[in-house]
Order: structure tokens, then sequence, then C-alpha cells
């Protein structure tokens, strides 16, 4: 009954902060629509806490340089969790693939956000397009927040890490925070149904400017899955099938993809 209460909550909500987005999306300025976009990211926090009964909590702020641009790194499990996380700033841009561009409206809004959208194909193209975008929101020294796995991982489980991320890194010329969580635990992926207990997303240590490729990845890659596995709460699993932890998921379709987006990558990044 929870999550029945909590997904019409979910919908309901997320229809009325579109329409007042697209509203304010047609105004000077982008003060406004990120006001209004935070304001909708903690009242759905609420929902998750006091419908749903997700207990969320947020932890190591400390690791957040205070100026300046900073990368996010983040465990993506859950839908909740860009909620959760653009709760915690009020300024905050984003990666996203362009497949979010086909609801109507939603690109300009996320124009007006100064998203970073990206082809999920790759290519150099999309690779000096990321740099363009990003190059203005280092300019504004404002927060990016990027998945690195590039898709929402089942609890417990792993994607392999796209390079997009270190790209970022090295134009940004700024600290990479990673981010760990559980989140999935209560709320997988896009699952209809939640499950009550503790959620902890943890911002860890920032990885500072001048590593190389191989090492950034290893380090990120490491530092997110292993505290990502160590906030797992064995004693209220929740979504969590303690068989799954550890493994890493990649289909046919999406290990080709990578494959060859890697490949075109490696022959035209110096």
């Amino acid at each position: 009954m929870r999550s029945l209460i909590f997904n019409v909550f979910f919908f309901l909500t997320t229809a009325l902060y579109a329409i007042v987005c697209v509203i304010l999306s047609l105004l000077p300025g982008r003060k406004m629509m990120m006001a209004s976009l935070r304001r909708y990211t903690r009242v759905m926090v609420w929902g998750m806490r006091r419908i749903a009964g997700i207990d969320v909590r947020v932890t190591g702020h400390e690791h957040i340089p205070a100026d300046g641009p900073v990368i996010i790194a983040a465990k993506h499990q859950s839908y909740g969790d860009g909620f959760v996380v653009f709760s915690q700033f009020f300024d905050l841009s984003f990666v996203t693939g362009d497949a979010i561009t086909k609801f109507l409206f939603i690109g300009r809004i996320l124009t007006k956000m100064n998203a970073v959208v990206i082809n999920n194909c790759g290519g150099e193209d999309q690779r000096k397009k990321m740099a363009e975008t990003s190059a203005i929101v280092r300019e504004q020294g404002r927060r990016l927040l990027i998945y690195p796995e590039g898709h929402l991982s089942k609890i417990g489980t792993q994607h392999k890490y796209r390079k997009g991320v270190y790209h970022l890194y090295k134009d940004f010329g700024c600290p990479v925070v990673p981010l760990a969580s559980n989140l999935g635990q209560r709320w997988n992926q896009n699952d209809w149904v939640k499950h009550p207990g503790r959620a902890d997303l943890e911002f860890l240590p920032p990885i500072m400017p001048g590593l190389g490729k191989e090492e950034f990845m290893a380090r990120l890659e490491t530092d997110i899955e292993t505290r990502s596995i160590a906030l797992l709460d064995l004693d209220n699993l929740g979504a969590l099938n303690p068989d799954d932890i550890g493994k890493t998921e990649e289909n046919d379709v999406a290990r080709a993809k990578r494959e060859a987006r890697e490949a075109e990558q490696e022959r035209e990044t110096p």
C-alpha cells in the first residue's frame, strides 16, 4: 500500500512541477527554474521518507570543495538517486543521454539548465559537444553530476565504467567526488515496489586533478563500488539478492556499443 501511495504521489508531483518548469524555462535567467527543481527534489525526498518509509541519509559533505567547479561521480541504482543528489545542491548540472530529449519541452529545460546532453553512441563529435557544454558549467563554477556506469545498475551489481567521466575530469581540471550508495535496496532501478528501511548516500574523499586515464578510472571504480557494497544492509535486504553482490552486468548489445565507442575514442583522442 505504501508503494502504491508513493507512486501516485510521484507521478502527480512530477506532472505539477513539469508544468511549472516549462513556464519558468520561458523566463530570462535560470535561477527561478533551478530553485523550483530543487524544491521538487526536496519534496520527492520527503515523500520517499514519509510515504515510502525510506530513511534517506546523506553524509560526507565535508569532502565536497566549497569553491570552484566539482564533478560528482555517483553510483546509479535507482530513479531516486537524482532526487537525493539534486536536493543537496542549489545549481547542479548533470550529464544525460539524448534519449530524454524526445519528451515534449524537456530539451528546452535541459538547455536552460546547461545540462550536458550526449549521444550514447559516443564518437568525436559527441566528445567535442560534451566539452563545449561542460566548459560553460566549469566557467560558472558549478557542480556537475555524472553517472559513470551510464546505466541503472541492479542493487549489488555494477556496469563497466565509461571513460567519458575521465574526459570531463581532464577538461575540468577539478576534483572528482565519488558518491557511494545503497539506495537501490529500497528503490531498485525503476521498480514499482519500494522497500522501507535505511538508505545511505555517502560523498567520498575527492580524486584530485592530475591522474592518468587508467589510474583515475581504476581508483574511481574501486572507491565507489567498494564503499557501495560496504553500505549494503544485510539485516534488511529489501530488493537485494545477496548472490548479486559484486557481479558485473552487461548485455551483448551494450557490450558491442561500448567496445565500438571506446575503440573510436582511442583512435581520436591523443
